[in-house]
C-alpha cells in the first residue's frame, strides 16, 4: 500500500473511494469529533495536523477537516455532532481523548471508518470486539488512563504517607462505566493502602472550586484527578486551585504539570493523535479490509519528565517518584511528570 493512501492519514481506517468523493466535493474530508472545546483541546490539534502532514496530507490543500466540539460540559451534544459528520459524508471520523465521543461516533455510523483515542478499556466499553481484532468499522489507541487510578493513589500516598484521607475528582457526566471503573479503582486503593477515599463530582468550573474547598474541610491529604476531557482542558485551572488550597494533586495529564501542578501519571495524550495517523493498515483497499481488521493499539512511548530546570525542589521526594516511574513496564506506556511545586 502506498504511503499516500489516505488510510495512513487516519491510522487504521480503511481506504475509501476518494475518486468518487472527489467528484462530489473538491477535497476529501476528515471528521474531527471531540468532547472538549477548541481552547481546551487546542494544544493537541497541531499534533493531529502534523500526523496528516507527515503522510502528505495538508489541511486546505488536499484534505479538509470538519471540526465538531462539544464544549467540555455538553457531552449530550456529541450524538448530534456525530450525526452531522455522517450527513457531511466525511471519509473518516477521528475522535479525541474521550470515550463518550468514540461511542457517539460508533452509534452514528457502521460504514464510515472511526479512529478513536481513549483512556478506558475499549473492549469493556464496547468500542471494539477485541484488541487483536476490533471488528466492524472502529479501531484506535488507548492510553490506559482509567486503569491507572489505583497507581495514582499509591504514588500520592507515598508523597503524603501520614494522610488518612485522599480525594478523587470525577466528572459525573462521563460514560457511566468509566465512572464505575474510576470508583472501583479508588476502592481497590483504599483497601490496599488503608485509606479513606472521598469522591467528589465536578462538571463545571464552580464545582471544581467547591471540590477543593470540600477537601480542605475534610482534611484530605491530596487529590487524584481522573481522566476526563473536561479535566484535561481545565489543567491550568486545576493547577491554580491545587496551589491556592495547598492540596497535593496528581493528574493523568502532563499539561497539569506544565501549568504548575505537582505531578502527572498516565499516557501522554499528545502522542496518539499524531501516532495513529502512521499506523499501517494491513488490510486496506487492496485487501478489501475494514477499520476493525487492524489490531487495536496501546500507547508505546514512555516519557519520564520532571521540571528541575524550571523550579528548584528537594531531590528526595522527586527521586522517589521518578524511581517509581522507572519501574513501569515499557509495554504499559506511561508518562510520569513531576514538578517542583512545594506545598
Amino acid at each position: 500500500m502506498r504511503r499516500r493512501d489516505f488510510v495512513k492519514a487516519v491510522g487504521a481506517a480503511p481506504a475509501w473511494p476518494l475518486t468518487a468523493r472527489a467528484q462530489q466535493s473538491a477535497l476529501p474530508a476528515v471528521g474531527f469529533l471531540n468532547a472538549a472545546s477548541t481552547n481546551m483541546f487546542a494544544q493537541f490539534v497541531p499534533a493531529f495536523l502534523v500526523g496528516l502532514n507527515e503522510t502528505d496530507y495538508v489541511e486546505g490543500r488536499n484534505v479538509t477537516i470538519e471540526y465538531r466540539w462539544a464544549g467540555g460540559q455538553q457531552y449530550d451534544r456529541l450524538s448530534a455532532l456525530a450525526t452531522e459528520l455522517v450527513d457531511r459524508r466525511v471519509s473518516v471520523i477521528a475522535t479525541g481523548s474521550n470515550t463518550v465521543a468514540a461511542k457517539a461516533a460508533k452509534a452514528a455510523t457502521t460504514e464510515i471508518p472511526i479512529v478513536f483515542l481513549t483512556g478506558a478499556d475499549p473492549v469493556k466499553e464496547g468500542l471494539v470486539a477485541s484488541l487483536a481484532s476490533p471488528g466492524a468499522n472502529v479501531t484506535g489507541i488507548t492510553t490506559l488512563n482509567v486503569e491507572l487510578v489505583p497507581k495514582r493513589f499509591e504514588i500520592l500516598h507515598k508523597l503524603a504517607p501520614t494522610s488518612a484521607v485522599l480525594g478523587m475528582l470525577i466528572n459525573p457526566t462521563n460514560v457511566p462505566t468509566v465512572v464505575e471503573d474510576d470508583t472501583r479503582g479508588a476502592e481497590q486503593a483504599a483497601h490496599a493502602l488503608g485509606l479513606q477515599i472521598d469522591v467528589l463530582n465536578a462538571s463545571t468550573e464552580r464545582e471544581l472550586q467547591s471540590a477543593f474547598s470540600t477537601l480542605v474541610e475534610r482534611r484530605a491529604g491530596g487529590l487524584v484527578i481522573t481522566a476526563d476531557a473536561f479535566f484535561s482542558g481545565k489543567s491550568v485551572e486545576l493547577a491554580a486551585l491545587a496551589s491556592r488550597y495547598a492540596m497535593p494533586s496528581i493528574s493523568p495529564y502532563r499539561e497539569f504539570v506544565t501549568a504548575g501542578g505537582l505531578m502527572s501519571y498516565g499516557g501522554n495524550i499528545a502522542v496518539p493523535p499524531r501516532r495513529c495517523l502512521h499506523r499501517p493498515h494491513p488490510q486496506g483497499e487492496e485487501a478489501g479490509g475494514s477499520a476493525g481488521a487492524a489490531g487495536h493499539e496501546s500507547q508505546t512511548s514512555y516519557q519520564p519528565k520532571d521540571r528541575q530546570d524550571t523550579r528548584p525542589h528537594r531531590a528526595s521526594s522527586a527521586a522517589r517518584v521518578r524511581r517509581r516511574g522507572d519501574r513501569i513496564k515499557t509495554g504499559q506506556c506511561l508518562l510520569l511528570a513531576q514538578s517542583g511545586h512545594r506545598y
